[in-house]
């Protein structure tokens, strides 16, 4: 499928559009918590057209391509609920009502879109130019593997300097004016915590796009598959995220099987690539190893299955629960940031 036509690419990006402003202008409107149902409903909405769109590759370019296809998806989807975590931790902090985290997702899945579609053709353009980068992807996401596995890391709102660069740079309020990025303060045209929200998604975004980008070159480099196995997981995310947002510490040793599936595939990376033949001897010594698609999709979904699995079965040793994000008719006060502002006036110092 890597000669596919330009029509195809313009036509997948336009029905992705007008999905998302189906979604945005006809049920998510108004400001409004999303109920369990209406969350499932949307998550089966995307899987389905997910599931509809590898049986049309499956039927238009064959078993083999649409096996690579649905081992990205589950690669790139698996990796975003790992993300979810992330955003609740951001959405707790800067106590964001849950009837208005839908439009910070809403702008950062388009935002994420944008900055995916970036990394891919990067990613393209290296791997097309300069193959030896595959052994870096394969390194980097077996040293990826190890560090999820070993680590605990955390979110730290207020160390990050996005935060501290936007307040300095942006006039900002720690009010909400409901869903508004934008207010009206004192006269002046200011920030909602809403905008500073917005921006730790999208870096949030990109640093998990640092890990996922490369583990889809590790099972396909068909740019299509890779750009369409990568829009269907994220257009799939936010739906997923306010049906999990509730329960989401339950999934303890998701990270676990991430980190197993991270590793696989920078292993397999590095035994399809091999070896290059030596020849000093006059004879090839080189070796390359592929291991099969179907095998790599039965691991990754077996590996998923088992840490969802064990996750509910097994209590954490140390419990620590992910913050639950502030429900309609509960106190949430004001976001915790400054308002770095002298009269209305950005400060610089």
């Amino acid at each position: 499928m890597s000669d596919v036509h330009p029509l195809v690419y313009v036509g997948f990006i336009a029905f992705v559009l007008a999905m998302l402003v189906i979604d945005l202008k006809f049920f998510h409107a108004e400001s409004h918590e999303p109920t369990p149902r209406e969350s499932g409903a949307w998550v089966a909405v995307w899987v389905t057209l997910a599931i509809v769109f590898g049986i049309g590759v499956w039927i238009f370019s064959g078993g083999e391509l649409a096996a690579e296809y649905f081992t990205g998806y589950l690669i790139e989807y698996s990796l975003s609920v790992d993300n979810m975590f992330v955003f609740v931790l951001i959405f707790s902090y800067f106590k964001v009502p849950f009837r208005y985290q839908h439009n910070v997702l809403f702008y950062g899945i388009l935002g994420a879109l944008v900055f995916r579609g970036i990394f891919i053709a990067l990613g393209v353009a290296l791997i097309n130019n300069f193959e030896w980068i595959i052994y870096v992807f394969g390194a980097f996401l077996i040293f990826t593997a190890i560090r999820l596995a070993m680590g605990t890391e955390e979110v730290h709102p207020e160390d990050n300097p996005i935060l501290k660069f936007l307040q300095k740079r942006l006039r900002t309020t720690p009010r909400y004016d409901g869903q508004k990025f934008f207010t009206i303060e004192n006269g002046k045209k200011v920030a909602t915590p809403l905008v500073i929200v917005l921006a730790f998604i999208e870096m949030t975004d990109i640093v998990f796009a640092v890990d996922s980008i490369p583990a889809i070159f590790g099972i396909t480099r068909d740019p299509f598959i890779v750009l369409t196995s990568n829009v269907f997981a994220i257009l799939g995310l936010r739906a997923l995220y306010f049906l999990l947002a509730d329960v989401m510490d339950r999934f303890h040793l998701l990270k676990y099987g991430l980190a197993i599936i991270l590793g696989f595939v920078g292993v397999k990376m590095l035994l399809e690539m091999g070896v290059p033949d030596v020849d000093a001897f006059g004879a090839a010594a080189g070796f390359h190893y592929g291991v099969p698609i179907w095998a790599s999709l039965g691991v990754i979904v077996s590996v998923l299955a088992i840490s969802a699995y064990l996750s509910l079965k097994i209590p954490p040793k140390h419990p620590h629960r992910v913050p639950r994000p502030p429900h309609e008719g509960e106190v949430t006060g004001e976001a915790p940031i400054r308002d770095d502002t002298r009269d209305g006036e950005p400060r610089n110092d």
